[in-house]
């Protein structure tokens, strides 16, 4: 697989020799610093377009009047935009490049957040959590392209590493949206909420431009015609079954866990703020605690252990009582759902050759869209049932068991050439 400055100067049409007399050292530091900016996109189309929802949904369905069905629905809609556009992904990135589309969807998907405020009507509001999930699909896919050139070189743990910081962006969005959204909510209202997280998603996107800059980019296409597609969905079917199953999993969880413990174990603001923060921090931490282990799993190892330890998260609050059990399992969730989006990444940057990346990590966002799309339509009709939400996160458990079971079956690929 090319390295760095391979790619680089594929990108440049062999322009790139200045950066490629940069020393090892300088590249490997600044791109860290690079990778980190560009966790913005994961940061604003994870953590503050998708998951702050949950934050939102108790005070929505109270003054909207909507039933767990409604709820999951609009985190369908959210999904169903998600996937369109990761099956765009590619091809807009194709005919505008990698950076433009990534700019121009980041902040996009800001825009859509913040409007999410303006408005009760349902209609509208699914219509505006559909384009947050197709221009945040769009950022959270050629960001993952531009990661994954910057993660090139260096030795085996590299890649897991600087993948993990890329997807642990999402972590920082979920951080950030405890912090500013609980407590306000009592005075700003939901619509409130939804004008503070499209303020926080304009700010990362920003911050996102001063890493895209300088951020290497993705092998082009072969010119040649008989090089192949670089990648082959056969070869990936378990890693991409694997990853629907996931995808529908563990969404039930992060849309209704708040509601869950508000409803059931009676948490507070304040509590709700604490168990969110966790949540965002340990999966910030994950990057380092996961990148080593991931670095020796080979095949689909990685994201059987990493899903496993989600199902562990997922589960632990239905069968253990209280605060402790609430914060284990934030911490545990929160440590290895997006370590699970690094080892699928790092799984695909070795089964396909580089200028494959693109297609073969959008390949993985639609199927993972398929299933996020399925998970909270089953778990919101669940949760109206007579064992409430309960029901709806052991649904999350169960698909869970048997994605981590799936994965572990995925074969190692060959060296691409």
């Amino acid at each position: 697989m090319a390295d760095w400055s391979r790619a680089s100067a594929v990108a440049d049409g062999g322009q790139g020799g200045a950066t490629v007399a940069t020393s090892a050292l300088t590249r490997d530091i600044t791109s860290l610093w690079i990778v980190a900016g560009l966790a913005m996109a994961p940061a604003v189309a994870l953590g503050l377009a998708r998951f702050a929802y949950a934050l939102l949904l108790p005070a929505m369905r109270a003054d909207l009047g909507w039933t767990y069905a409604d709820a999951g629905a609009m985190n369908t809609a959210n999904a169903a935009g998600y996937l369109i556009g990761a099956l765009a992904a590619a091809a807009i990135a194709g005919r505008v490049g990698v950076k433009p589309a990534f700019a121009a969807s980041i902040f996009a998907t800001a825009v859509a957040v913040g409007t999410s405020g303006a408005t009760p009507d349902f209609g509208a509001l699914m219509a505006l959590r559909f384009v947050s999930g197709l221009t945040g699909a769009i950022a959270f896919v050629t960001g993952g392209s531009l990661a994954a050139a910057a993660a090139a070189g260096g030795g085996a743990s590299r890649a897991p590493m600087v993948l993990g910081v890329y997807f642990g962006g999402g972590g920082i969005g979920v951080a950030v949206s405890a912090l500013a959204v609980p407590t306000l909510l009592a005075t700003v209202g939901w619509q409130g909420g939804w004008t503070i997280l499209g303020a926080l998603a304009l700010v990362a996107s920003l911050l996102s431009l001063l890493a895209l800059a300088r951020a290497p980019q993705p092998a082009r296409s072969p010119a040649r015609a008989g090089q192949g597609a670089g990648w082959s969905a056969r070869f990936m079917a378990l890693k991409l079954g694997a990853y629907l199953l996931f995808g529908a999993g563990y969404i039930a969880y992060a849309t209704f866990i708040i509601a869950y413990l508000r409803g059931s174990e009676g948490f507070t603001p304040v509590e709700i703020s604490l168990f969110w923060a966790l949540l965002g921090v340990a999966a910030m931490a994950g990057a380092f605690v996961w990148g080593p282990v991931l670095a020796r799993l080979k095949g689909g190892r990685g994201a059987s252990a990493t899903i496993a330890m989600v199902m562990i998260g997922a589960l632990i609050p239905l069968i253990w009582d209280g605060r402790s059990a609430a914060y284990i399992s934030a911490v545990l969730f929160g440590g290895s759902f997006l370590a699970v989006v690094a080892a699928v990444t790092s799984f695909a940057r070795r089964a396909a050759a580089p200028h494959a990346w693109t297609a073969a990590i959008g390949a993985l966002t639609v199927v993972f869209g398929v299933g996020q799309c399925i998970g909270p339509i089953l778990s919101g009709a669940l949760s109206d049932g007579p064992d409430g939400v309960r029901s709806g996160l052991e649904l999350s458990v169960a698909i869970l068991a048997v994605a981590a079971t799936v994965a572990a079956f995925q074969p190692e690929p060959r060296s691409i050439a």
